[in-house]
């Protein structure tokens, strides 16, 4: 059986509506006996031998990747790949089979991501905006979806979207989000991230839109910005003194440390009493809280030349951390912005943490690498990775990013 490609896929007769697309879900009708095939199911079939060859007219193939004369000038096609002109008549138009398909489409990397899920058992389609199962509003992200074991694309459930990509390309971070990310090394290995909008982590952090510590708060003014968190234990104008790159309160109520778990004992973790010492960060929203009696101004500015712009936004993530009633503290010993606590009952009954958060800007563009980097070290030692997208205005958007087993 052979295939012709019209319009950027592959249209196949005979008995394909019954072999194909009814017993095992490739393609879609075109019409009442015509399956049309998208490139990288027609070269998974053809690397089946469920088809023979695909037929390419090169005057009408304009806007492929390849031109049919380049594929023909290469040993991807030979003798055994079938190719070369229908007649002496017709030059234009060659028969390809599978190496010769694969270079003319370049899909290999699609391909790969394609036949591995098929082998696990799964009936995908390619996300093109029309074809079934596939939102037009992310059609242009995602190149497949894939249906629960047991479901095809007539069928009105989803299990994942999945955006395929090689290992040295960068990927947006505001382009995540309830996306299986594909990643391609370059030994031909796939490796899948999920990547979730809606995990349990959101429902510890729940965003009203009406609270404004959510939004863009400038962290140079002292506001009134009572929060979701009990503050009735904290003190209030406690003295410090700012310190370089830290601020020290010799006056601290043990309720600070022991109870709310803001800073470290300047002693020693083994110290009970004494002064605590504040990072920037718990001082500028200690001070803007009240507790603390030093100039929000003052430390934000100091933060500001030691980080520049990125810690106005580690601060608006710490803020949004603590105002939901979770405990931020330092995520450098994981390479982390934040390791956070979604519950703490005190410093004596103190148990892991269960996050590490990553600040980036909205708009972040970053390596697979990197991504894995982060995700086995997070996975590593038992905690959830979360990114905080924070724009310059607007919410914090929160990403959870994990290894998906299939």
């Amino acid at each position: 059986m052979e295939g012709t490609l019209v319009d950027g896929t592959v249209q196949v007769g005979a008995d394909a509506k019954q072999r194909f697309h009814d017993a095992r879900g490739y393609g879609r009708m075109r019409d009442s006996t015509i399956v049309e095939l998208a490139p990288v199911e027609a070269a998974h079939l053809l690397a089946r031998g469920d088809l023979e060859t695909v037929i390419i007219d090169a005057s009408s193939s304009a806007g492929e990747t390849a031109s049919v004369d380049d594929v023909n000038t290469t040993p991807h096609i030979g003798a055994s790949d079938t190719s070369g002109p229908h007649s002496a008549d017709d030059s234009s138009t060659y028969h390809v089979g599978f190496r010769g398909f694969l270079a003319y489409t370049d899909a290999a990397r699609q391909f790969a991501v394609y036949k591995d899920l098929r082998d696990r058992g799964f009936y995908l389609s390619p996300a093109r905006s029309s074809w079934p199962g596939v939102d037009p509003a992310v059609g242009n992200q995602i190149d497949f979806i894939v249906y629960p074991r047991g479901m095809g694309p007539h069928d009105d459930e989803v299990a994942h979207q999945i955006c395929v990509i090689g290992e040295r390309e960068t990927v947006s971070m505001s382009t995540l989000g309830d996306v299986v990310l594909a990643v391609v090394d370059e030994d031909g290995e796939l490796t899948y991230f999920e990547t979730d909008s809606n995990s349990a982590f959101h429902e510890v952090i729940s965003h009203d839109e009406d609270n404004t510590d959510s939004k863009n708060i400038d962290p140079s003014e002292i506001s009134d910005n009572r929060t979701t968190q009990d503050q009735s234990s904290l003190p209030a104008d406690l003295s410090a003194d700012v310190i370089h790159d830290r601020v020290v309160c010799y006056d601290a109520t043990d309720s600070l440390y022991d109870e709310n778990f803001y800073g470290q004992r300047l002693f020693g973790r083994n110290a009970d009493t004494g002064p605590i010492q504040f990072s920037l960060i718990e001082a500028a929203y200690l001070a803007q809280q009240g507790v603390i009696a030093v100039d929000t101004a003052t430390i934000v500015a100091i933060g500001r030349d030691v980080e520049g712009e990125r810690f106005d936004r580690r601060l608006r993530v710490y803020a949004a951390l603590r105002n939901h009633d979770t405990v931020p503290k330092s995520g450098f010993k994981f390479g982390a912005d934040f390791r956070v606590y979604t519950t703490f009952d005190g410093i004596d009954s103190l148990d892991h943490s269960t996050d590490l958060i990553r600040v980036c800007q909205t708009d972040m563009k970053i390596y697979p690498r990197d991504l894995s980097l982060d995700i086995r070290l997070a996975g590593g030692v038992r905690k959830r990775m979360v990114f905080a997208l924070t724009p310059a205005n607007g919410d914090i958007h929160w990403l959870s990013v994990a290894r998906l087993t299939l």
